[in-house]
């Protein structure tokens, strides 16, 4: 049972992710146990050789795991992330897709697979996440 009415609702609810929000990052679907989100690449998200700043990528799958996980159950927090940075990217943009592959009692695990606006795989995520109350 999702926690969040609809999308405009976890939308409000993330506007307080002032360090996702400030970097771009929107929710752009969301379903019961899973979710969208997406991200404009600017300059100042570039390191110093022109690619993507890993804790840009990082940030926009921990971004999408707190949509989809709070979707679940609110409060979760992230227990344990490991990320695959896959290949780089020459898009313009970003997209993080959570999906939950199991929901315990007090534990979750998601999937995030991060692409670009060309298609290509960028990054993995796999995440543990606790159950708050």
């Amino acid at each position: 049972m999702a926690t969040f009415k609809d999308i405009e609702e976890a939308r409000a609810f993330f506007k307080g992710d002032l360090f996702a929000t400030g970097n771009g990052m929107v929710i752009d679907e969301l379903g019961e146990d899973w979710c969208i989100c997406s991200m404009d690449i600017r300059p100042d998200h570039r390191n110093a050789t022109g690619g993507i700043m890993g804790g840009v990528i990082f940030t926009l799958g921990d971004f999408a795991f707190a949509v989809a996980s709070n979707q679940i159950h609110r409060v979760t927090v992230g227990q344990q992330m490991s990320i695959n940075f896959l290949n780089g990217t020459k898009g313009n943009k970003l997209f993080a897709k959570a999906v939950c592959k199991k929901n315990g009692r007090s534990l979750s695990i998601f999937n995030i697979d991060i692409t670009d606006d060309l298609g290509k795989d960028i990054a993995q995520l796999v995440t543990t996440g606790f159950k708050i109350n």
